[in-house]
């Protein structure tokens, strides 16, 4: 895994995702070695690889499995305020770009988990920096399952799924690395385009016209997920006819009518 920053750094072609690396072989949590860079001044750009996280975090507080074999990046952006909304939908389409490049069906669960087959494949945790109120940098963490067998590890093993145990064999986690900085980069020099970006990315999601219960808080509502609106907030069809915009919550597809 070392040789992982001599790959980027060789066959990476971006101008500024990636340009700068630290790679940790362990460490707590890339969002926080990235925060901390951050808070000293590094450039947008700069990128965080973990081997392996012991504290790795998702959304909604969750914990994150980040064993050896994985891909835990964080990445520090400094976005223009207009470019902040669309971070969770660029990020979920650079995985998704990427893990099709593989030849490997995938969706996206709004607002930004990778499913396969709807087994989770990606996490991605989106965290801002603030000076008096308003956003000086965003971290964006992504962790992919790569090489690693999600049986083995009872926490998940019916929930996600790897790239190795859809392809049957291991890949290198720089070829990976590289291709989702390269889609990462890409997406993000488009932000200035946001209707672009929120119609690839709602024609990827498979929470679109399906019946789900979203949790808010301490509490669940259930209805039919209809749009994604020009914010990128899922808009829900209520049993009652009327609409909801959701801003953030945990999304559950739920089975159809009868089933």
């Amino acid at each position: 895994m070392p040789d992982i920053t001599d790959y980027l750094e060789n066959n990476l072609t971006t101008c500024f995702i990636g340009k700068k690396l630290c790679y940790l072989a362990i460490t707590s949590s890339t969002q926080d070695v990235a925060r901390d860079m951050a808070d000293h001044g590094a450039t947008e750009g700069t990128a965080v690889i973990a081997g392996m996280q012991q504290t790795g975090r998702g959304r909604l507080g969750r914990s994150w499995l980040s064993p050896v074999g994985g891909l835990a990046t964080s990445i520090i952006l400094r976005p223009a305020m207009s470019a902040v909304p669309l971070l969770p939908a660029i990020s979920a389409l650079a995985v998704l770009r990427t893990i099709r490049g593989l030849d490997i069906e995938a969706s996206i669960k709004w607002p930004n988990d990778i499913l396969i087959s709807g087994r989770k494949v990606c996490g991605i945790l989106i965290e801002h920096g603030l000076i008096n109120g308003i956003i000086c940098y965003s971290i964006m963490g992504i962790g992919i399952n790569i090489n690693f067998d999600t049986r083995l590890f009872p926490e998940i093993a019916g929930l996600a799924t790897s790239l190795s145990m859809q392809l049957g064999h291991e890949l290198p986690v720089g070829r990976i690395a590289l291709h989702l900085y390269t889609e990462l980069e890409d997406l993000y020099l488009q932000s200035s385009k946001p209707e672009v970006i929120l119609r690839e990315w709602a024609a990827h999601m498979d929470t679109i016209g399906r019946r789900v219960n979203i949790q808010l808080g301490n509490s669940t509502i259930e209805g039919t997920a209809e749009a994604i609106n020009a914010s990128g907030h899922l808009v829900l069809r209520l049993d009652n006819g009327s609409a909801q915009e959701i801003v953030a919550g945990d999304v559950t597809p739920l089975p159809p009518n009868g089933q």
